[in-house]
């Protein structure tokens, strides 16, 4: 009877305990991870009787994020996304999670496959990078066959990164071949530091046709330097911080949008779904569109960005299409 009795309370506690699910970012200040925690607490939200932890570091900091990730181990046991951009220091972390029976969801940057994580909510990055070209070449002057285009990243060696600098390079050199592509140049990561490497690379390609990054803050200091020098070369970029969209408003700056908020929310109601009814989580790439940005629709993005709500109500249908349509469910094999 004593042992029968232990068992049946063990397991009602186990019912009664609150369902907690946590989000580790890679820094909590930029614009595409505030964005993605805020998509995820809707997701969170959206499916009701979950908690959730959000947490990561003040600069992007992969030992001080992973020991964020193990803490949350332990506080968030019903399942942890993980956005980060050093994904070689959580190999055996992530592993051993997995193996101790914690959910854990890739977003944004894929792991590694020894990780042991079975899903990746994500852009095709290397087709964001061809999509912004796609703008930039569509602005340029008519008739236009040569000339010089710069292109820098923020973060060398970040596989998102790289991937959108090579969909870059790729769309310009079938487009405009006679057109000579430079960089992709380090640019930085610190928004002070990466706007004097930009100035230092409009300073010496003056005559460039355009200039793009992709990370954020490459759009914002792009724009500020091209709208105080009154310049006529074009800049792109990526992510959606409001000074990047003002100054898209204004006529300076073209961006593509990875659209971090709706893959922070796919990410967040499928972990609250699986902590709260036990739905298995897909396995595979769960893949997440992009969106161009220009003065054409720039408006419409705005007034999506306002609230939280307005946020979650303008992609609450594109949530139910790419967890119900199994085209948007692809291959690990495929993440690019």
């Amino acid at each position: 009877m004593l042992i029968g009795t232990a068992g049946c309370t063990e397991e009602k506690d186990d019912r009664d305990r609150s369902l907690t699910v946590g989000f580790v970012v890679a820094n909590k200040q930029l614009n595409f991870s505030q964005e993605m925690s805020l998509g995820f607490i809707s997701g969170v939200d959206h499916v009701g009787d979950v908690s959730y932890q959000v947490d990561g570091p003040n600069i992007v900091d992969g030992p001080r994020q992973l020991s964020l990730f193990r803490d949350m181990v332990t506080t968030a046991r019903d399942g942890i996304s993980v956005f980060t951009l050093t994904p070689d220091l959580f190999v055996s972390p992530m592993a051993e999670a997995v193996a101790a029976g914690v959910p854990v969801i890739a977003v944004d940057s894929p792991v590694l496959p020894s990780a042991g994580v079975q899903l990746f909510i994500g852009n095709d990055s290397y087709a964001l990078g061809r999509l912004l070209a796609r703008q930039v070449i569509a602005r340029l002057p008519a008739g236009t066959v040569t000339g010089k285009i710069v292109l820098g990243t923020s973060s060398p060696g970040v596989t998102v990164l790289d991937r959108r600098a090579k969909g870059i390079r790729d769309e310009i050199k079938e487009k405009l071949p006679k057109v000579t592509l430079v960089g992709p140049f380090d640019t930085k990561q610190e928004v002070e530091a990466n706007l004097e490497a930009w100035r230092s690379l409009v300073k010496a390609n003056s005559s460039a046709l355009a200039f793009i990054g992709t990370g954020d803050a490459d759009g914002w200091n792009l724009a500020a330097l091209r709208r105080k020098d009154d310049a006529s070369w074009i800049a792109g970029a990526f992510d959606i911080d409001p000074k990047s969209l003002a100054a898209v408003k204004a006529g300076d700056l073209l961006l593509v949008s990875p659209e971090n908020f709706l893959k922070g929310a796919v990410a967040g109601r499928l972990q609250a779904e699986h902590a709260k009814t036990g739905r298995a989580l897909p396995q595979g790439w769960l893949y997440v569109p992009g969106l161009a940005i220009d003065q054409a629709n720039v408006d419409a993005v705005v007034a999506r960005q306002a609230t939280i709500t307005t946020r979650a109500q303008a992609f609450a249908a594109e949530i139910e299409t790419i967890l119900s349509d199994p085209a948007n469910l692809r291959p690990m094999s495929e993440v690019s």
